[in-house]
């Protein structure tokens, strides 16, 4: 009986698809998390077109479909392309940003956002499944280092502004 309370062992944390955390979700979850007091859209995004917020939502979710997939990957064979890809999307990004006008605290306040309510999900999920301990950990850590080079990589790309 209580040998059943106790997490499974396993070779593999689940996928991470398998538990919940598809992009739709947490684009549902980043729309939601916002400072108490604060405007649904900041006012650089305000003033965009209806085509331009979807663009940008577009590119959002590309770039946490990415992630994701990066995150799924564990152990030896993970590959860095999943990541690079994600940083290209991070960089294109912050272009787009700059070229739409959001000053680069803007940007990185939208960024701090997301991965805020990402890591948020992503515990979240982590608890809903009971993962143990060390598959939680293990996955929150690879999210906040994955998420900082994406920030170095938006930064970047809003600096470009090509």
């Amino acid at each position: 009986m209580i040998e059943a309370l106790v997490p499974q062992s396993r070779v593999r944390r689940p996928p991470l698809t398998g538990l919940g955390a598809a992009a739709l979700r947490v684009a549902r979850v980043y729309k939601r998390a916002r400072p108490v007091g604060q405007p649904v859209a900041s006012p650089w995004l305000a003033a965009l077109s209806d085509a331009q917020r979807a663009e940008l939502r577009e590119r959002g979710h590309r770039l946490l479909a990415t992630l994701l997939e990066h995150l799924d990957e564990e152990g030896p064979q993970r590959s860095p392309q999943k990541l690079e890809q994600a940083g290209a999307l991070a960089f294109e990004y912050g272009q787009r940003a700059a070229a739409l006008g959001a000053s680069l605290s803007e940007t990185v306040e939208a960024f701090v956002r997301f991965r805020g309510a990402f890591v948020g999900e992503l515990a979240s999920i982590a608890r809903r499944r009971r993962l143990d301990t060390r598959e939680a950990t293990l996955l929150l850590v690879e999210a906040e280092s994955a998420a900082d080079r994406l920030l170095v990589a938006l930064m970047s790309g809003h600096a470009d502004k090509a």
